[in-house]
């Protein structure tokens, strides 16, 4: 099941109300050597020179503010390329030092422009748990640079036919690419985007501890549905932004669609509420990564209750979930579980089994 980690649009996107603010859009359309974030990291710089996200560690947001007061001023869009393999960075006088090269768009972003619309209707996408795809035009004659959603137009015409093309591409091999587009008045040269869902994090309990969990998992921009079985539990309020269903362990795959999840943790603190989380994560392929919260003692006194479907559980079962860092916080054991999805997430085979024993 296809994930991606850089969640920029998400929280670009929870930052605005009803439509983006006046401000200025900036994608990375390209990379080379070694660069803070790759093609597809995106910022909101607004008038007033801040910013949500970041393209770099700092080194480029006061050059990129001062070329976004340029786009914000006449309207246009532009691209600027940064070149930072030599040690000084005699050309922009940056002095980053990171070895790499970047390309980066800068649009308006205001509600009215396209580049808010074609976010926003990404964002519904991925939200639904949909992959989808955008496409980034950073220099051509025949087309206005901007970032552009399928359905997009410009002017009253629709996207080239063979933007469309490489679009559905992009889709039907979910993966981006950068490709040069042979046009009427000369090469279009475009960043095609696809967009995989963010990750979707179960959680199988509402205590206490669940809320810094559901805190970091938010702030990394994943979806996250929380469930338990005690009406005091499970309330939206205590899990901002998270979906929080109350019903029995017993319903879980009727409350939740085990299938839509990359990871999930079983944690209510209550042993047989667990065995049936446990049963019904079981009965399925799907998370791949089922963290159980708690010593190993009771982990074994689990697999008893849970009977011959631990087997269904080995290989994807971590416990005591988290990495060794130390924890004894509810906030540092959250960091120390969402490090471990997050660290199995962005293993491309995800088969290292860290800190996981047979069940």
């Amino acid at each position: 099941m296809e994930v991606r980690l850089d969640t920029s649009l998400e929280l670009l996107l929870k930052a605005r109300q009803d439509a983006f603010a006046p401000g200025v859009l900036a994608t990375i359309v390209a990379t080379s050597g070694s660069t803070y974030r790759k093609s597809g990291a995106r910022m909101l710089i607004r008038p007033d020179g801040s910013y949500i996200g970041l393209l770099s560690g700092g080194c480029l947001e006061a050059d990129l503010s001062g070329h976004a007061n340029k786009v914000l001023a006449d309207g246009m869009p532009r691209s600027v390329e940064y070149d930072m393999h030599t040690a000084n960075d005699l050309v922009f006088g940056i002095g980053a030092g990171c070895e790499g090269a970047m390309r980066v768009l800068l649009e308006p972003a205001g509600g009215e422009h396209a580049a808010g619309r074609a976010l926003m209707t990404a964002g519904l996408a991925t939200d639904a748990g949909r992959g989808t795809v955008l496409a980034v035009v950073y220099e051509s004659a025949d087309m206005s640079l901007g970032t552009y959603a399928p359905s997009d137009s410009q002017s009253e015409t629709s996207l080239p036919p063979a933007l469309q093309v490489a679009m559905q591409e992009a889709m039907s091999n979910a993966k981006s690419h950068n490709t040069e587009l042979a046009l009427p008045r000369g090469v279009t040269r475009v960043f095609v985007h696809y967009l995989a869902p963010p990750p979707h994090l179960l959680i199988c309990g509402a205590g206490p501890d669940a809320e810094p969990v559901v805190g970091i998992a938010r702030t990394l921009g994943w979806r996250v549905t929380v469930v338990d079985h005690r009406a005091a539990y499970a309330q939206a309020l205590r899990f901002s932004g998270a979906r929080v269903l109350l019903g029995s362990a017993s319903q879980l795959a009727r409350l939740v669609n085990l299938d839509e999840c990359h990871a999930a943790i079983v944690m209510s603190h209550h042993l047989a509420s667990d065995t049936e989380y446990l049963k019904a994560l079981a009965a399925t392929d799907s998370p791949g990564y089922i963290g159980l919260l708690g010593p190993e003692s009771r982990r074994r006194r689990l697999a008893t209750e849970v009977g011959p479907l631990t087997e269904r559980l080995r290989g994807r079962l971590r416990g005591p979930v988290g990495l060794s860092i130390g924890a004894v916080t509810p906030e540092g054991i959250a960091l120390a579980i969402t490090a471990q999805i997050h660290a199995w997430l962005a293993d491309p085979h995800r088969s290292a089994l860290v800190n996981s024993p047979a069940f």
